[in-house]
């Protein structure tokens, strides 16, 4: 009886990561326009777009989290979907205060929105 116990255990803690790296297959992958400004200002001071380019980077390199501002006002986090985990600044302080398109995998949980972003570019202004 203890050996039947012990394999539904086994297949329960094979199938528990596989159904979760199921779930992570099905984020769609989407392309998101806006500009990448940082967090706190993104929240607290209700911009729709950044103060300026140089604000972005020193909030950024004082270690705000930079975000993608969407067109619509959705604000996506972005992340890494390695572990450890990283945080995404350095792959985005170059367009910090630019207008952006970034393509990736799109999370939502409880509210927030992120994104992997496997692809950004400044966005043509036409």
């Amino acid at each position: 009886m203890k050996s039947i116990g012990f394999v539904a255990k086994a297949i329960f803690f094979v199938l528990l990561p596989a159904g979760a790296l199921l779930k992570a297959a099905d984020a769609p992958t989407l392309t998101v326009k806006g500009y990448v400004l940082d967090s706190a200002c993104a929240f607290t001071k209700g911009l729709s777009k950044p103060i300026g380019k140089q604000c972005a980077i020193s909030c950024a390199k004082a270690g705000s989290p930079l975000v993608i501002l969407a067109n619509d006002g959705t604000i996506y986090w972005p992340i890494a979907d390695t572990t450890p985990s990283s945080g995404q600044n350095s792959k985005l302080l170059r367009f910090a205060g630019d207008k952006v398109t970034a393509t990736g995998k799109i999370y939502e949980r409880g509210g927030s929105k992120a994104i992997v972003i496997e692809k950004i570019a400044p966005q043509e202004i036409t």
